[in-house]
């Protein structure tokens, strides 16, 4: 496709000594990657040259050439005063940011480092229970103290939306020393929540807003798309650059903005998270997707609504398929719904999301992102075609027609009754996240009648609801137990935890 760039109204300002056409670090790793000369460096495959032959038949030579160190040229993650400061200085521009770091571990690394950033030990942070698992690492780390606040959920569907308003304001009257808020926005079915609000209510108590906006990194380009988390008035947002735009995997960006967050701690915090040895492939593939949605993003983000737009029309007209939408469902938790992001029930079929994903992968040549036990959840992206979503509707049809079952509403049931029991769970934390996952364990099988009221070691959280039911420290409560057993019968899955089985747990030994 033949892109012409185009002027895209974005919320900052323009006036820059690089302009958003230009990629600095691209272009040095460029540079550096085709400079004759010798090396006595690392790494120890110099250049390519002594790369596996196996490895350089599989995905060509060039590309090592470009596995390089922190040469001079090419600038120090940790230390930025060259090409490296110049392109975090125009992604910090393009996706409307005070400051923008790069990061190559993941998004999980700025979730920690946020968590470091703004909270010590012994210190109270707020934040959804269907937060990522990335968040407990930064409870452990930091020994901060969580102060949990259920999302709101869909009881059919098995699907947790956002944390409220209310339920926020209510956890900040109860805990008025709380050091930041935490959100997730959007979630992994694209639901966003009113993040306007929680930043205005966060911001009464003078404390930060953090959000975990790993799906979010498109919304910064394109007005139909919902409202960026900096733009609502967050303080300090993480998105994966590579989960929905054009970076590699792993490669992701922590911003910040306003006066609440210590830039020096968060820089520290990264200090201690991230490499010492970072990949510039990774890196440069950071500068060359910001450029990428900076000169072209509007386009192509219209481009990619057009063809989730198409395959959102298509498949609902297939009977027994229903895709989530946000028109008649706006509630406190569900403000505003990412439409590249479909979300398709299946259980009208006589199938179970997990039922659903295996055909279509194993016969159907089409694999979906996230399966439940109601939905398969797809992500459309600039990456994709007309021809991919002419083969989802194909393999949606084909499905449809030929893998139906009897339907059953006994599935649906037992997922409403675990909900309503999963509301009924009251966890104590008898200690801190860091203190049991350091604590001596051992592992005793679930069904042992004395595991009730033990301190847990380890997360579990069950697939429906992805929702933690127990987390390092808290006690174990016969109800959760009951809970856990329910979803596995009803054909979830147990994640977290050492023995995915879930026939035994951890918890800190006596």
């Amino acid at each position: 496709m033949n892109l012409n760039p185009i002027i895209i109204p974005m919320p900052f300002t323009r006036n820059s000594e690089f302009p958003q056409t230009k990629t600095p670090l691209l272009d040095a790793l460029w540079d550096c990657a085709n400079k004759p000369h010798t090396a006595f460096y690392t790494p120890g495959h110099k250049l390519g040259e002594g790369i596996s032959p196996k490895l350089a038949a599989y995905f060509g030579e060039d590309v090592f050439r470009a596995d390089l160190p922190e040469l001079t040229a090419l600038d120090n993650l940790f230390a930025p005063t060259g090409v490296i400061h110049q392109a975090q200085s125009l992604a910090a521009q393009a996706f409307g940011a005070e400051h923008t770091w790069f990061l190559v571990n993941g998004s999980t690394c700025g979730v920690e480092a946020a968590i470091l950033a703004t909270c010590g030990s012994g210190d109270k942070i707020i934040l959804p229970r269907n937060v990522h698992t990335s968040a407990i690492s930064g409870l452990i780390l930091s020994g901060a103290i969580p102060i949990f606040v259920n999302p709101e959920y869909d009881p059919v569907l098995d699907i947790a939306h956002s944390i409220t308003p209310q339920g926020v304001a209510a956890a900040l009257e109860r805990n008025p020393d709380a050091k930041a808020v935490m959100m997730v926005y959007p979630t992994y079915y694209g639901v966003c929540g009113d993040i306007d609000a929680i930043a205005n209510i966060t911001h009464e108590y003078n404390i930060p807003l953090l959000v975990d906006e790993a799906h979010g990194a498109h919304f910064a380009f394109h007005q139909q798309l919902p409202t960026p988390a900096l733009a609502a008035g967050a303080d300090l947002s993480i998105q994966s650059i590579h989960k929905v735009l054009g970076a590699m995997t792993q490669a992701s960006m922590l911003h910040i903005q306003g006066g609440r967050i210590d830039q020096d701690r968060v820089h520290k915090a990264l200090q201690l998270l991230q490499s010492s040895s970072p990949s510039y492939l990774l890196l440069a593939s950071l500068d060359a997707a910001r450029q990428q949605m900076a000169v072209y993003g509007e386009e192509l983000m219209a481009r990619t609504l057009g063809l989730a737009e198409l395959a959102r029309i298509q498949i609902q007209q297939i009977p027994g398929l229903s895709v989530l939408e946000a028109s008649g469902l706006l509630s406190p938790g569900f403000m505003d719904l990412d439409q590249t992001r479909l979300t398709v029930t299946v259980s009208e079929l006589g199938l179970t999301g997990f039922a659903a994903e295996e055909i279509l992968d194993t016969h159907l040549g089409v694999t979906c992102e996230l399966a439940s036990l109601h939905n398969l959840t797809f992500i459309i992206s600039l990456g994709n075609t007309q021809a991919d979503i002419e083969y989802l509707v194909q393999a949606l049809n084909i499905l449809a027609q030929e893998y139906r079952q009897p339907l059953s509403h006994c599935q649906i049931k037992l997922s409403q009754s675990a909900w309503h029991n999963f509301e009924h769970i009251s966890n104590s934390m008898l200690m801190l996240p860091r203190e049991a996952f350091f604590a001596h364990t051992e592992s005793l099988p679930v069904e042992n009648n004395n595991l009730a009221n033990r301190i847990c070691a380890e997360i579990v959280c069950p697939y429906p609801p992805g929702i933690p039911v127990i987390m390092p420290g808290e006690a174990i409560s016969t109800e959760a137990l009951e809970y856990l057993q329910q979803i596995k019968r009803m054909g979830g899955f147990i994640s977290g935890c050492a023995d995915t089985s879930f026939g035994t747990i951890k918890v800190v030994k006596i």
